[in-house]
C-alpha cells in the first residue's frame, strides 16, 4: 500500500507517504500513453486478483513466505522505477523510523494477516473484508484527526457498512460454518490499513521526499522485517511448485509494485476522488475470480452483504461541497479523499 497525494497537497491512503505533488506554474503535462479508464480497469483487475494469488500461493508456501515473496518482487519493481527516474532513497533517521512503523502497519502486518486468513477462508471473503477499510478509517479518523468532522450521512454509512459485514458473515445463522479466526485476521488486516494511514499523515505529511522514494523505502523496510521474521516460523521449501510461485511473483510484481506506479499516475491525472473508486471494484473482481477460477462456493448473503458494505463505505467517504471560492490546501486538505487502498 502506498500513500499518494493529490494535486492539492494531501495524502491519499494506500499506505506510505504523504507529500505534495504539484507542477510548477506553466509546466506542460505530458499526455498519458493510455487512457486513464484503461489504467483504472487494469488496476481494479490487478488488486481484485491479488486475493486469488494469495490463495494459490498459500497452497504450496507458508503465509510468511508468500508475504516475503510479494514484498521482494514488489520492492524490486519500485527500485527499478527509482533507478529509471534517478530517485534516491530518503535521508534522515527520523524519516526512516517513521517509515519502519508505516511498513509494519501498511505492508508487513496486513499482508501477513491476509495470507494466514486465506488458509481457512475463501479468497472471496478476504476480498470483501478488505472493503471494510474505509469503515474502520472513518471510526479512527473521527478520533485521531481533528479536521475530520462527522456528518449524519457518514454515520449512516458507518451503520450501513457494518450491517453489510454482518450480512456477509451470516450473523442471523450464528456464524455457522464460518472460520472465525481466519475472518478475524482478514478484518484485522483491513483495520491495520487506516491505522497506518493516520500514522503516516501525522508523521510524514509535508515531507520533501517524493512519493516514489518514500514508497520504495517503505517496501524495502517491510521486506527486511519479513526477512527477519520468516526464518523463525518457517523452513526453506523443499520444492518450488511453478503455479504457486508464479502467483507470488504476480502478487508482488503486479499487485504490490506495478499497481503502485499505476495508482500514482491515476491520482495525478484524475485526482484522488476518482482514483479511490477502484476500492469498490476490488471485492467484485475478487469474488468473481474466486468463484470462476477457484470454484469457491457463494451463498446469496455474500454478494448482497458486499453491496451493502460498499454502499456504506461510499457514504463514509462523502464530504460536503466546499464553499464557493474556497480551496483546500495543506496537510489536512482533502482528508476525505483518501481511500485508494492497496489490494491487500
Amino acid at each position: 500500500m502506498t500513500t499518494v497525494t493529490g494535486r492539492q497537497g494531501t495524502t491519499g491512503t494506500t499506505g506510505t507517504n504523504s507529500t505534495t505533488d504539484t507542477d510548477a506554474p506553466g509546466t506542460p503535462r505530458r499526455p498519458a500513453a493510455l487512457d486513464w479508464r484503461i489504467r483504472f480497469g487494469a488496476l481494479s483487475l490487478i488488486w481484485g486478483f491479488s486475493f486469488l494469488f494469495i490463495k494459490v500461493g498459500t497452497d504450496a508456501y507458508a503465509p510468511f513466505q508468500v508475504t516475503l515473496g510479494r514484498l521482494v518482487f514488489g520492492t524490486a519493481v519500485l527500485v527499478a522505477a527509482m533507478a529509471v527516474k534517478r530517485e534516491r532513497l530518503p535521508r534522515g533517521a527520523r524519516t526512516w523510523g517513521h517509515l519502519a512503523v508505516a511498513a509494519f502497519l501498511l505492508n508487513a502486518l496486513p499482508f501477513s494477516l491476509f495470507a494466514y486468513s486465506e488458509l481457512t477462508i475463501p479468497s472471496t471473503l478476504a476480498g470483501i473484508c478488505n472493503a471494510t477499510s474505509p469503515l474502520w478509517g472513518m471510526v479512527l479518523s473521527l478520533v485521531a484527526l481533528s479536521e475530520d468532522r462527522p456528518t449524519r450521512r457518514r454515520f449512516a454509512g458507518l451503520g450501513i457498512g457494518f450491517l453489510g459485514v454482518l450480512t456477509v458473515l451470516g450473523a442471523w445463522q450464528g456464524f455457522d460454518g464460518l472460520d472465525l479466526t481466519g475472518t478475524a485476521m482478514a478484518l484485522l488486516a483491513s483495520l491495520s490499513y487506516p491505522v497506518g494511514w493516520i500514522y503516516v499523515r501525522r508523521t510524514l505529511a509535508g515531507s520533501s521526499h517524493s512519493h516514489l522514494s518514500l514508497t520504495g523505502a517503505q517496501l524495502l523496510l517491510a521486506t527486511v522485517q519479513l526477512a527477519l521474521i520468516t526464518p523463525l516460523f518457517t523452513s526453506m521449501p523443499s520444492r518450488f511448485p511453478l503455479v504457486p510461485l508464479l502467483a507470488v511473483v504476480a502478487l508482488g510484481a503486479l499487485g504490490t509494485g506495478f499497481a503502485v506506479l499505476v495508482q500514482y499516475g491515476l491520482v495525478a491525472e484524475v485526482g484522488p476522488t476518482t482514483a479511490q473508486m477502484v476500492t469498490y471494484f476490488i471485492p467484485v473482481i475478487a469474488t468473481a475470480a474466486g468463484v470462476a477460477i477457484l470454484d469457491e462456493s457463494l451463498s446469496w448473503s455474500t454478494p448482497v452483504g458486499a453491496v451493502i458494505v460498499l454502499a456504506g463505505a461510499a457514504l463514509t467517504q462523502s464530504r460536503p461541497k466546499p464553499a464557493s471560492g474556497t480551496r483546500a490546501t495543506g496537510p489536512g486538505a482533502g482528508s476525505g479523499e483518501q481511500a485508494v487502498p492497496d489490494a491487500t
